[in-house]
């Protein structure tokens, strides 16, 4: 996995991200949503995308409690 520099914060973050939008919610549940960013993790990405807005805050909600479980 290739990282970029965050800004001027000093964090690296990987080149690809794992994002939420249109997987967590109705289509992923928490157990669904944990192995995918199980694999993601495993593959090197450290940078996952979410937002309020993703299926109107599910997104969070799964997100939040497939990391709660890891």
């Amino acid at each position: 996995m290739e990282y970029r520099h965050l800004g001027k914060s000093g964090l690296q973050v990987s080149a690809l991200s794992f994002g939420a939008w249109v997987t967590f919610g109705k289509q992923a549940d928490v157990d669904v949503a944990l192995e995918m960013m199980q694999a993601a993790k495993d593959a090197g990405v450290n940078f996952f995308d979410n937002a309020e807005a993703y299926e109107n805050g599910q997104a969070e909600i799964v997100m939040g409690k497939a990391i709660k479980r890891a």
